[in-house]
Protein backbone atom coordinates (compact mmCIF):
# COMPACT_ATOMS: atom_id res chain seq x y z
CA UNK A 1 0.00 0.00 0.00
CA UNK A 2 1.52 3.31 -1.12
CA UNK A 3 0.54 6.60 0.55
CA UNK A 4 1.49 10.16 -0.37
CA UNK A 5 1.07 12.83 2.32
CA UNK A 6 1.01 16.43 1.12
CA UNK A 7 2.16 18.86 3.81
CA UNK A 8 4.81 18.36 6.48
CA UNK A 9 3.28 20.27 9.37
CA UNK A 10 1.90 18.80 12.58
CA UNK A 11 -0.92 16.91 10.85
CA UNK A 12 1.21 15.76 7.93
CA UNK A 13 4.09 14.46 10.02
CA UNK A 14 1.68 12.58 12.26
CA UNK A 15 -0.20 11.16 9.27
CA UNK A 16 3.03 10.02 7.61
CA UNK A 17 4.46 8.40 10.74
CA UNK A 18 1.17 6.68 11.57
CA UNK A 19 0.53 5.36 8.06
CA UNK A 20 4.07 3.98 7.98
CA UNK A 21 3.71 2.39 11.44
CA UNK A 22 0.60 0.60 10.21
CA UNK A 23 2.41 -0.80 7.21
CA UNK A 24 2.03 1.69 4.38
CA UNK A 25 4.90 2.77 2.12
CA UNK A 26 4.85 6.56 2.67
CA UNK A 27 6.18 9.57 0.82
CA UNK A 28 5.82 12.97 2.51
CA UNK A 29 5.85 16.03 0.26
CA UNK A 30 6.84 19.31 1.97
CA UNK A 31 6.97 22.62 0.16
CA UNK A 32 9.48 24.17 2.58
CA UNK A 33 13.12 23.35 3.18
CA UNK A 34 12.30 21.80 6.56
CA UNK A 35 9.43 20.11 8.37
CA UNK A 36 7.09 21.59 10.97
CA UNK A 37 7.74 25.21 10.12
CA UNK A 38 4.61 26.48 11.86
CA UNK A 39 5.38 24.37 14.94
CA UNK A 40 8.49 26.49 15.49
CA UNK A 41 6.40 29.63 16.12
CA UNK A 42 3.59 28.13 18.20
CA UNK A 43 3.42 28.98 21.88
CA UNK A 44 5.89 31.83 21.32
CA UNK A 45 8.47 29.34 20.22
CA UNK A 46 7.79 26.91 23.08
CA UNK A 47 5.06 24.88 21.31
CA UNK A 48 1.94 24.29 23.39
CA UNK A 49 1.47 20.75 22.06
CA UNK A 50 -1.85 19.92 23.73
CA UNK A 51 -4.12 20.52 26.68
CA UNK A 52 -4.04 17.90 29.45
CA UNK A 53 -7.80 17.69 29.96
CA UNK A 54 -10.48 15.09 29.37
CA UNK A 55 -12.27 14.95 26.04
CA UNK A 56 -15.54 16.49 27.27
CA UNK A 57 -13.65 19.58 28.42
CA UNK A 58 -11.62 19.57 25.22
CA UNK A 59 -14.71 19.57 23.01
CA UNK A 60 -16.03 22.66 24.82
CA UNK A 61 -12.94 24.51 23.64
CA UNK A 62 -13.55 23.74 19.97
CA UNK A 63 -15.38 26.67 18.38
CA UNK A 64 -16.26 25.23 14.96
CA UNK A 65 -17.67 21.72 14.49
CA UNK A 66 -16.74 20.06 17.80
CA UNK A 67 -18.93 17.00 17.09
CA UNK A 68 -16.88 16.28 13.98
CA UNK A 69 -13.79 15.93 16.18
CA UNK A 70 -15.22 13.38 18.62
CA UNK A 71 -14.02 10.29 16.78
CA UNK A 72 -10.53 11.68 16.12
CA UNK A 73 -10.08 12.71 19.75
CA UNK A 74 -11.30 9.39 21.08
CA UNK A 75 -8.95 7.61 18.66
CA UNK A 76 -5.96 9.80 19.58
CA UNK A 77 -6.54 11.80 22.75
CA UNK A 78 -4.36 14.38 24.53
CA UNK A 79 -3.15 11.59 26.80
CA UNK A 80 -2.28 9.50 23.72
CA UNK A 81 -0.31 12.39 22.22
CA UNK A 82 1.59 12.97 25.45
CA UNK A 83 2.47 9.27 25.62
CA UNK A 84 3.48 9.30 21.95
CA UNK A 85 5.86 12.25 22.42
CA UNK A 86 7.29 10.94 25.68
CA UNK A 87 7.94 7.51 24.16
CA UNK A 88 9.79 9.39 21.41
CA UNK A 89 12.12 10.84 24.02
CA UNK A 90 10.46 14.22 24.60
CA UNK A 91 10.00 15.22 28.26
CA UNK A 92 6.82 17.26 28.82
CA UNK A 93 5.49 19.61 31.48
CA UNK A 94 2.00 20.90 32.26
CA UNK A 95 1.51 24.57 33.09
CA UNK A 96 -1.37 26.86 34.03
CA UNK A 97 -4.63 26.02 32.29
CA UNK A 98 -3.43 22.44 31.64
CA UNK A 99 -1.22 23.68 28.81
CA UNK A 100 1.41 21.10 27.88
CA UNK A 101 4.88 22.13 26.67
CA UNK A 102 8.21 20.43 26.04
CA UNK A 103 10.18 20.51 29.30
CA UNK A 104 12.97 22.13 27.29
CA UNK A 105 10.71 25.01 26.18
CA UNK A 106 11.97 24.37 22.64
CA UNK A 107 9.42 23.89 19.87
CA UNK A 108 12.16 22.38 17.71
CA UNK A 109 12.31 19.40 20.06
CA UNK A 110 8.77 18.44 19.02
CA UNK A 111 9.74 18.35 15.36
CA UNK A 112 12.87 16.33 16.20
CA UNK A 113 10.68 13.54 17.61
CA UNK A 114 8.85 13.29 14.30
CA UNK A 115 12.00 13.51 12.22
CA UNK A 116 13.43 10.57 14.18
CA UNK A 117 10.25 8.53 13.69
CA UNK A 118 10.04 9.35 9.99
CA UNK A 119 13.54 7.94 9.59
CA UNK A 120 12.70 4.92 11.75
CA UNK A 121 9.71 4.00 9.57
CA UNK A 122 11.53 4.73 6.29
CA UNK A 123 9.26 7.57 5.20
CA UNK A 124 10.64 9.29 2.10
CA UNK A 125 10.57 13.06 2.71
CA UNK A 126 10.74 15.32 -0.35
CA UNK A 127 11.50 18.99 0.39
CA UNK A 128 10.77 22.08 -1.73
CA UNK A 129 7.95 20.12 -3.35
CA UNK A 130 4.81 22.10 -4.20
CA UNK A 131 1.64 20.25 -5.17
CA UNK A 132 -0.08 22.07 -8.03
CA UNK A 133 -2.94 19.75 -9.00
CA UNK A 134 -4.46 16.30 -8.61
CA UNK A 135 -5.32 13.85 -11.34
CA UNK A 136 -8.50 11.86 -10.75
CA UNK A 137 -10.64 9.32 -12.63
CA UNK A 138 -14.01 7.89 -11.62
CA UNK A 139 -13.87 9.28 -8.09
CA UNK A 140 -10.32 8.07 -7.45
CA UNK A 141 -7.14 10.15 -7.21
CA UNK A 142 -4.51 8.72 -9.57
CA UNK A 143 -1.70 11.15 -8.90
CA UNK A 144 -0.58 14.51 -7.56
CA UNK A 145 1.30 16.85 -9.89
CA UNK A 146 4.11 18.88 -8.30
CA UNK A 147 6.92 21.16 -9.38
CA UNK A 148 9.17 18.11 -9.10
CA UNK A 149 7.00 15.81 -11.16
CA UNK A 150 4.01 13.53 -10.60
CA UNK A 151 3.63 11.21 -7.61
CA UNK A 152 1.30 8.23 -7.77
CA UNK A 153 -0.05 6.21 -4.84
CA UNK A 154 -2.97 4.16 -3.57
CA UNK A 155 -3.94 6.73 -0.93
CA UNK A 156 -3.39 10.48 -0.56
CA UNK A 157 -3.56 12.66 2.55
CA UNK A 158 -3.97 16.40 1.98
CA UNK A 159 -2.93 18.44 5.01
CA UNK A 160 -1.28 21.59 3.73
CA UNK A 161 -2.78 24.00 6.26
CA UNK A 162 -5.10 27.00 6.14
CA UNK A 163 -4.18 30.56 5.21
CA UNK A 164 -2.71 31.97 8.42
CA UNK A 165 1.05 32.61 8.55
CA UNK A 166 1.56 31.99 4.81
CA UNK A 167 5.34 32.27 5.28
CA UNK A 168 5.19 28.83 6.91
CA UNK A 169 3.61 27.37 3.78
CA UNK A 170 -0.04 27.75 4.78
CA UNK A 171 -0.99 29.99 1.88
CA UNK A 172 -4.34 28.40 0.98
CA UNK A 173 -3.07 26.37 -1.97
CA UNK A 174 -4.31 23.14 -0.41
CA UNK A 175 -7.80 24.59 -0.09
CA UNK A 176 -7.72 25.50 -3.79
CA UNK A 177 -6.68 21.94 -4.65
CA UNK A 178 -9.52 20.54 -2.55
CA UNK A 179 -11.95 22.97 -4.14
CA UNK A 180 -10.82 22.00 -7.63
CA UNK A 181 -11.72 18.40 -6.77
CA UNK A 182 -15.27 19.49 -5.98
CA UNK A 183 -15.13 19.99 -2.23
CA UNK A 184 -17.03 22.86 -0.67
CA UNK A 185 -14.67 25.33 0.97
CA UNK A 186 -16.05 27.35 3.88
CA UNK A 187 -14.63 30.84 3.40
CA UNK A 188 -11.48 31.22 5.51
CA UNK A 189 -11.65 33.79 8.31
CA UNK A 190 -9.13 34.95 10.88
CA UNK A 191 -9.44 33.12 14.21
CA UNK A 192 -7.44 33.77 17.36
CA UNK A 193 -6.43 37.14 15.96
CA UNK A 194 -5.94 40.67 17.16
CA UNK A 195 -8.87 43.03 16.53
CA UNK A 196 -8.80 46.40 14.81
CA UNK A 197 -10.69 49.04 16.83
CA UNK A 198 -10.95 52.81 17.24
CA UNK A 199 -8.75 52.77 20.34
CA UNK A 200 -6.67 55.92 20.98
CA UNK A 201 -3.05 55.64 19.76
CA UNK A 202 -1.91 56.75 23.22
CA UNK A 203 -2.98 53.37 24.63
CA UNK A 204 -0.67 51.34 22.35
CA UNK A 205 1.49 49.06 24.46
CA UNK A 206 -0.74 49.18 27.54
CA UNK A 207 -1.37 45.76 29.06
CA UNK A 208 -4.33 45.24 31.38
CA UNK A 209 -4.67 42.27 33.72
CA UNK A 210 -7.76 40.97 35.51
CA UNK A 211 -10.21 42.83 33.29
CA UNK A 212 -13.34 41.59 31.55
CA UNK A 213 -13.78 42.28 27.85
CA UNK A 214 -17.11 41.68 26.13
CA UNK A 215 -18.33 42.04 22.57
CA UNK A 216 -21.80 43.48 22.05
CA UNK A 217 -23.95 43.51 18.93
CA UNK A 218 -26.57 46.24 18.86
CA UNK A 219 -26.28 46.42 22.65
CA UNK A 220 -26.63 42.66 23.25
CA UNK A 221 -23.67 40.85 24.79
CA UNK A 222 -22.42 38.10 22.46
CA UNK A 223 -19.50 36.84 24.52
CA UNK A 224 -17.13 37.88 27.26
CA UNK A 225 -13.78 36.80 28.70
CA UNK A 226 -11.85 37.57 31.90
CA UNK A 227 -8.08 37.91 31.96
CA UNK A 228 -5.35 39.85 30.19
CA UNK A 229 -5.52 42.10 27.14
CA UNK A 230 -3.19 44.43 25.30
CA UNK A 231 -3.74 47.65 23.37
CA UNK A 232 -1.93 47.82 20.02
CA UNK A 233 -1.34 50.62 17.55
CA UNK A 234 -4.37 49.36 15.59
CA UNK A 235 -6.67 48.08 18.32
CA UNK A 236 -6.51 45.28 20.86
CA UNK A 237 -4.84 41.91 21.33
CA UNK A 238 -3.85 39.58 24.17
CA UNK A 239 -5.26 36.25 25.40
CA UNK A 240 -8.87 37.25 26.04
CA UNK A 241 -9.08 39.22 22.79
CA UNK A 242 -7.83 36.24 20.77
CA UNK A 243 -10.56 34.10 22.32
CA UNK A 244 -13.23 36.71 21.59
CA UNK A 245 -12.02 37.01 17.99
CA UNK A 246 -12.73 33.32 17.36
CA UNK A 247 -16.21 33.62 18.82
CA UNK A 248 -17.15 36.56 16.58
CA UNK A 249 -15.38 35.51 13.38
CA UNK A 250 -17.61 36.04 10.38
CA UNK A 251 -19.94 38.55 12.02
CA UNK A 252 -20.73 42.02 10.67
CA UNK A 253 -18.19 44.17 12.52
CA UNK A 254 -20.11 47.37 11.81
CA UNK A 255 -22.57 46.25 14.49
CA UNK A 256 -19.97 45.19 17.06
CA UNK A 257 -18.50 47.06 20.02
CA UNK A 258 -15.89 46.08 22.55
CA UNK A 259 -16.74 46.77 26.20
CA UNK A 260 -14.00 46.62 28.85
CA UNK A 261 -14.83 46.35 32.53
CA UNK A 262 -11.70 47.74 34.17
CA UNK A 263 -12.80 46.68 37.67
CA UNK A 264 -14.75 43.43 37.26
CA UNK A 265 -14.19 42.38 40.88
CA UNK A 266 -16.29 45.33 42.09
CA UNK A 267 -19.97 45.96 41.56
CA UNK A 268 -21.03 49.50 40.67
CA UNK A 269 -21.93 50.34 44.29
CA UNK A 270 -18.63 48.97 45.56
CA UNK A 271 -16.67 50.80 42.89
CA UNK A 272 -18.55 54.02 43.63
CA UNK A 273 -17.57 53.68 47.30
CA UNK A 274 -13.94 53.09 46.24
CA UNK A 275 -13.94 56.19 44.02
CA UNK A 276 -15.55 58.21 46.79
CA UNK A 277 -12.77 57.15 49.19
CA UNK A 278 -10.11 58.09 46.66
CA UNK A 279 -11.76 61.43 46.01
CA UNK A 280 -12.03 62.24 49.71
CA UNK A 281 -8.23 61.91 50.02
CA UNK A 282 -7.58 64.38 47.19
CA UNK A 283 -10.62 66.62 47.44
CA UNK A 284 -8.72 69.83 46.66
CA UNK A 285 -6.89 68.45 43.64
CA UNK A 286 -8.03 68.80 40.05
CA UNK A 287 -9.93 65.86 38.59
CA UNK A 288 -7.02 65.25 36.18
CA UNK A 289 -4.77 64.47 39.16
CA UNK A 290 -7.18 62.27 41.10
CA UNK A 291 -7.07 58.92 39.32
CA UNK A 292 -3.47 57.79 39.85
CA UNK A 293 -4.42 55.13 42.42
CA UNK A 294 -7.23 53.81 40.26
CA UNK A 295 -5.85 53.55 36.73
CA UNK A 296 -2.63 53.09 34.73
CA UNK A 297 -1.17 56.44 33.72
CA UNK A 298 -1.76 56.07 29.95
CA UNK A 299 -5.43 55.26 30.53
CA UNK A 300 -6.16 58.33 32.62
CA UNK A 301 -6.27 60.80 29.71
CA UNK A 302 -8.73 58.55 27.86
CA UNK A 303 -11.01 58.30 30.88
CA UNK A 304 -10.77 62.06 31.42
CA UNK A 305 -11.90 62.71 27.87
CA UNK A 306 -14.71 60.16 27.84
CA UNK A 307 -16.02 61.17 31.28
CA UNK A 308 -17.14 64.59 30.13
CA UNK A 309 -15.82 66.10 33.37
CA UNK A 310 -13.52 69.10 32.82
CA UNK A 311 -9.97 68.09 33.81
CA UNK A 312 -9.46 71.22 35.94
CA UNK A 313 -12.62 70.60 37.98
CA UNK A 314 -11.79 70.38 41.68
CA UNK A 315 -12.57 66.92 43.01
CA UNK A 316 -14.87 68.27 45.73
CA UNK A 317 -16.91 70.00 42.99
CA UNK A 318 -17.66 66.75 41.13
CA UNK A 319 -21.34 65.95 41.51
CA UNK A 320 -22.78 62.61 42.52
CA UNK A 321 -24.18 62.18 39.01
CA UNK A 322 -20.78 62.87 37.46
CA UNK A 323 -19.12 60.43 39.81
CA UNK A 324 -21.63 57.72 38.99
CA UNK A 325 -21.08 58.43 35.30
CA UNK A 326 -17.36 57.91 35.88
CA UNK A 327 -18.07 54.59 37.63
CA UNK A 328 -20.21 53.52 34.68
CA UNK A 329 -17.34 54.38 32.34
CA UNK A 330 -14.87 52.31 34.37
CA UNK A 331 -17.27 49.38 34.20
CA UNK A 332 -18.06 49.85 30.52
CA UNK A 333 -15.23 51.44 28.54
CA UNK A 334 -16.34 50.93 24.94
CA UNK A 335 -14.70 51.05 21.54
CA UNK A 336 -16.01 50.40 18.04
CA UNK A 337 -14.67 47.23 16.46
CA UNK A 338 -13.63 47.61 12.84
CA UNK A 339 -12.38 44.18 11.77
CA UNK A 340 -10.16 41.28 12.67
CA UNK A 341 -6.51 41.76 11.85
CA UNK A 342 -5.41 40.37 8.50
CA UNK A 343 -5.84 36.61 8.34
CA UNK A 344 -2.16 36.20 7.47
CA UNK A 345 -1.36 37.19 11.06
CA UNK A 346 -4.07 35.07 12.69
CA UNK A 347 -3.03 32.16 14.88
CA UNK A 348 -5.38 29.77 13.07
CA UNK A 349 -7.78 29.71 10.15
CA UNK A 350 -11.52 29.44 10.67
CA UNK A 351 -13.08 27.76 7.66
CA UNK A 352 -11.73 25.29 5.14
CA UNK A 353 -12.99 22.00 3.74
CA UNK A 354 -16.61 21.48 4.75
CA UNK A 355 -16.76 18.73 7.41
CA UNK A 356 -19.99 17.43 5.83
CA UNK A 357 -17.83 16.12 2.99
CA UNK A 358 -15.38 14.28 5.27
CA UNK A 359 -16.06 11.01 7.12
CA UNK A 360 -15.29 11.86 10.77
CA UNK A 361 -14.44 8.23 11.57
CA UNK A 362 -11.67 8.01 8.95
CA UNK A 363 -10.98 11.55 7.67
CA UNK A 364 -11.69 10.20 4.20
CA UNK A 365 -13.29 12.42 1.58
CA UNK A 366 -16.87 11.54 0.77
CA UNK A 367 -16.22 12.61 -2.83
CA UNK A 368 -13.03 10.68 -3.62
CA UNK A 369 -12.48 7.21 -2.23
CA UNK A 370 -8.73 7.44 -1.66
CA UNK A 371 -8.32 11.04 -0.47
CA UNK A 372 -8.04 11.95 3.22
CA UNK A 373 -7.81 15.30 4.99
CA UNK A 374 -6.11 16.37 8.21
CA UNK A 375 -5.15 19.49 10.12
CA UNK A 376 -6.02 23.13 9.77
CA UNK A 377 -7.42 22.88 6.27
CA UNK A 378 -10.50 21.18 7.74
CA UNK A 379 -13.22 23.58 8.98
CA UNK A 380 -12.36 23.08 12.66
CA UNK A 381 -10.85 25.70 14.96
CA UNK A 382 -10.47 25.93 18.70
CA UNK A 383 -9.44 28.30 21.46
CA UNK A 384 -5.90 28.86 22.73
CA UNK A 385 -4.30 26.37 25.09
CA UNK A 386 -3.01 23.57 22.86
CA UNK A 387 -6.39 22.64 21.43
CA UNK A 388 -5.69 23.49 17.79
CA UNK A 389 -2.42 21.59 17.66
CA UNK A 390 -4.05 18.56 19.27
CA UNK A 391 -6.78 18.70 16.60
CA UNK A 392 -4.05 18.63 13.95
CA UNK A 393 -2.31 15.66 15.57
CA UNK A 394 -5.57 13.77 16.15
CA UNK A 395 -6.87 14.19 12.59
CA UNK A 396 -3.40 13.39 11.26
CA UNK A 397 -3.24 10.19 13.29
CA UNK A 398 -6.73 9.11 12.21
CA UNK A 399 -6.05 9.89 8.54
CA UNK A 400 -2.74 8.03 8.63
CA UNK A 401 -4.19 4.99 10.34
CA UNK A 402 -7.17 4.94 7.98
CA UNK A 403 -4.88 5.13 4.95
CA UNK A 404 -3.14 1.96 6.02
CA UNK A 405 -6.17 0.06 7.32
CA UNK A 406 -9.27 1.42 5.55
CA UNK A 407 -10.69 -1.39 3.40
CA UNK A 408 -13.22 0.96 1.78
Amino acid sequence: MKTVVIGGGAAGMMAAVTAARYGSDVTLLERNEKLGKKIYITGKGRCNVTNNCDIDVFLKNIVSNPKFMMSALHTFSPADLMGFLESGGLALKTERGNRVFPASDKASDVTKVFEKLLRKYNVEVVFNCVATSFEAENGVITGVVTNLGKYTADRFVLCSGGVSYPSTGSDGLGLKLAGALGHKIIEPKAALSALVADTPPSLAGLSLKNVRASVTENGRVLCGEFGEMLFTHRGVSGPIILTLSSKIAGRDFSKLRLSVDLKPALGEKELDARVLRDFSAVSNKCFSNSLDNLLPHSLISVILEKSGIAPDTKVHQITSAQRKGLVGLLKNLTFNLISAEDISAAVVTKGGVDVKQINPSTMRSKLLSNLYFAGEMIDVDALTGGFNLQCAFSTGFLAGKSCAQDNQ
